[in-house]
């Protein structure tokens, strides 16, 4: 297959009478992708032969005149005449810098051709001064406007048949949610800070009926044209960014996320200066032997988007706004709608998805709207319909609610939460794991020398959940959650509610380039540092058992274990504030600002660091406290409390006695941002 960015575009219709003189002659047979466009060529060619036309084509450099057929019924290929605009010399070298998509064999001279003597279409020669022997053209072009040609050694280019979008969606065949994540990270790239995710029931004029259809939208930058372009498009080169939460890596994840959500997918994307429709489809598709993913766009002249003809001729972005409108539930009325979005900001994209994937008789996503009033019990959700658990090493409950619940997975999707996320309408209340731990601690260590950070803490949902494990982020986006480790696997209820925390870009990202995450973006590459990073996590989560939980027994239902401290986000500024030890954050509104209660200040305020953890041990579990000594101790227990009044390292037993408890790390103060 022969394939060429670059196309012809008709400009206008002549009369053959009028055709310049002595100009240079090739043959160009076409290659069809589907049986309509067969049908399109020879009735282009009919058109040419019933009005004695010529159809002219203008480049940069040359001009193209494509002949009537000499013959009814002959429509295997088309006699081309050209001149050159820009330069008369090397008139073989200029037509292969001007296009990629043909095999043109020329002479060493190029032929002219007198109209005088117009040339015989089934002659194998070229009439011109040396009567060399005439050219013979090979094209995949999609239509009789994409004719390019390319001259020397054919080339093989791929050829993707429409089946390959439904293999794309394979990718994520063992977790759905894997595919709303890739839509969530191109987001989280473009500088949303608002992206809303929700299902509703539209009418389908195919379908005959209401349909569902997911729509994910956001306010970033939006994309261009040729950015749009590069998102479509299989794969491209690894994006040179210095920005270490970008996410995008290897230029498949929007067709792999949108594939396996459902089968058609329209995107609508807005920057400050134009306005793109994509419509990635395999209802449009299949009958076709290639991919077509019909493109138009606008660009801002004033306060109108008006069509853009710099990257499109007119005719094929009415063609395939017309495609767009046969094979989807849009039409200009509804595209308008949803462009009337992007009134607020002016910038963002529009993702929307039908055809959804099916589970049965049902559809794979269940989704319960939210019910008004703000309650935290009736918010809207979407859920997994299989509701199971993922299969980890290790792993005995079956309560995981991040498993199957979109909400509950978006609230820990991110390390550094920013983005405001909305499901079904109602706001997702963020929980950055690090900031929500009871008894935390910060280990640092070196593997194959670049440094790591490991947060260790007790959570008590984990606890009531019978979850433990670590999250590994990367590039600060959620790759494993409950990822067991050393003990953890095999000591059952002694480890619930542990959990640990830790970023790992700088060891999974090579130095040399290479990434050692799966394109799905949920796992990492069976490779040496990750197993050198298992062995680090292992030891240091068996040090943190062993030193806090080996002779703790906690039970559901029992004394609940609060944060070392409680956070809570502004949904303004959204930035983290810590609450005050004696403060109820249950107390906080469901919209909470800086200037609230208990803060009461304002959004220029920097924001705190998370502090470094403070374990304390009781003397009794340390061997600090000799029980023989006990009646000893009771004796001196008024001098000790005096003497421990407002010091930071006594405090009392359930007896009522001074004990003495050791400080293992002791970290810096909280510091501003």
């Amino acid at each position: 297959m022969y394939c060429s960015p670059e196309t012809w575009d008709i400009t206008k219709f002549i009369k053959k009478d009028y055709l310049p003189s002595r100009l240079r002659c090739f043959h160009i047979r076409p290659v069809y992708v589907d049986r309509r466009q067969k049908e399109e060529w020879r009735k282009f060619l009919q058109f040419l032969k019933q009005y004695e036309k010529v159809a002219l084509a203008e480049t940069e450099n040359f001009q193209f005149y494509i002949l009537p057929p000499c013959s009814d019924g002959e429509f295997s290929h088309a006699v081309v005449m050209y001149t050159v605009t820009k330069c008369q010399n090397h008139v073989t070298s200029e037509i292969r810098s001007e296009s990629d998509g043909f095999q043109l064999e020329h002479s060493k001279r190029g032929s002219k051709y007198d109209n005088r003597n117009p040339p015989d279409c089934n002659s194998e020669e070229m009439i011109g001064d040396n009567q060399a022997p005439q050219s013979k053209v090979e094209t995949c072009s999609r239509s009789v406007c994409s004719a390019t040609m390319q001259t020397g050694p054919a080339k093989n280019y791929m050829c993707a048949h429409p089946s390959y979008l439904k293999t794309l969606g394979q990718t994520h065949s063992d977790w759905i949610f894997g595919a709303v994540a890739e839509l969530v990270d191109n987001s989280r790239d473009a500088k949303a800070t608002k992206l809303d995710i929700s299902i509703d029931m539209i009418y389908s004029r195919i379908a005959g009926k209401e349909i569902p259809m997911l729509a994910v939208v956001d306010d970033g930058h939006g994309m261009s044209h040729q950015e749009i372009m590069k998102m479509v498009s299989f794969g491209r080169k690894q994006p040179d960014t210095s920005d270490s939460n970008y996410i995008g890596r290897y230029g498949v994840g929007f067709k792999t996320g949108a594939m396996r959500l459902g089968r058609d997918t329209l995107v609508l994307t807005q920057t400050t200066n134009s306005r793109s429709i994509a419509f990635l489809s395999q209802s449009l598709n299949e009958d076709n032997d290639n991919i077509e993913i019909p493109i138009v766009t606008y660009s801002r002249k004033g306060q109108f988007m008006e069509l853009d003809t710099k990257v499109q001729a007119e005719a094929l972005a009415k063609r395939n706004l017309k495609a767009v409108m046969e094979f989807s539930p849009f039409n200009k009325y509804f595209i308008g709608e949803k462009a009337g979005l992007f009134q607020r900001k002016g910038t963002g994209t529009q993702i929307y998805i039908w055809n959804l994937d099916e589970w049965g008789s049902k559809y794979s996503l269940e989704w319960v709207n939210g019910m008004s009033g703000g309650s935290s019990f009736h918010q809207g959700d979407i859920f997994i319909c299989s509701r199971r658990v993922r299969s980890r090493l290790g792993q005995m409950t079956q309560q995981v609610p991040l498993d199957y619940s979109l909400r509950s997975y978006l609230e820990v999707i991110f390390l550094d939460p920013r983005m405001k996320i909305y499901v079904q309408g109602s706001l997702v209340k963020s929980r950055p794991l690090a900031r929500f731990l009871h008894k935390t601690s910060i280990e640092n260590g070196f593997v194959l020398g670049k440094p790591v950070q490991l947060i260790l803490g007790h959570s008590q949902l984990d606890l009531e959940q019978g979850n433990c494990g670590i999250f590994l982020y990367w590039h600060g986006r959620l790759i494993e959650a409950y990822k067991r480790v050393g003990s953890m696997i095999y000591n059952g209820e002694k480890s619930h509610g542990i959990v640990g925390v830790i970023d790992v870009t700088n060891v999974m990202d090579d130095a040399s380039g290479r990434v050692w995450v799966h394109n799905n973006k949920q796992g990492f590459v069976d490779c040496e540092p990750y197993a050198l990073l298992e062995d680090w996590l292992s030891k240091k989560a068996d040090e943190y058992l062993d030193t806090n939980f080996d002779k703790v027994h906690v039970t559901k239902g029992g004394s609940r274990h609060k944060p070392d401290h409680e956070w809570v986000q502004c949904d303004k500024c959204r930035k983290w504030r810590m609450l005050d030890p004696d403060f109820d954050s249950k107390q906080l509104p469901q919209e909470w600002f800086c200037y609230m209660k208990p803060i009461n200040g304002k959004c220029e305020m920097p924001e705190q660091k998370l502090e470094r953890g403070v374990i304390t041990i009781s003397s009794q579990r340390s061997g600090y406290i000799d029980c023989n000594n006990l009646v000893e101790q009771k004796k001196v227990q008024p001098q000790l409390q005096t003497q421990g009044k407002g010091s930071d390292n006594m405090i009392e037993d359930d007896a009522g006695v001074a004990l003495r408890f050791k400080r293992l790390r002791r970290g810096p103060k909280i510091e501003n941002r």
